[in-house]
């Protein structure tokens, strides 16, 4: 493998990686918002609030 083959590969593996990071990311943050905003356990719930109104997030 020459060196112009192995950098090319680095790249998109390198972009690869950020890709499916993102998708993670994405994912999992989409899932937690799911969860807290139809989830019927009142624990759940109030955490969300309490933390919303600690971030000085409006929610009301």
């Amino acid at each position: 493998m020459s060196i112009q083959q192995n950098t090319a590969s680095s790249a998109v593996s390198s972009k690869t990686s950020k890709i499916t990071q993102s998708l993670t990311a994405a994912v999992l943050g989409l899932f937690i918002v799911g969860f807290v905003g139809f989830s019927h356990v009142e624990a759940v719930h109030n955490a969300a609030h309490d933390t919303r109104h600690a971030n000085a997030f409006p929610c009301h």
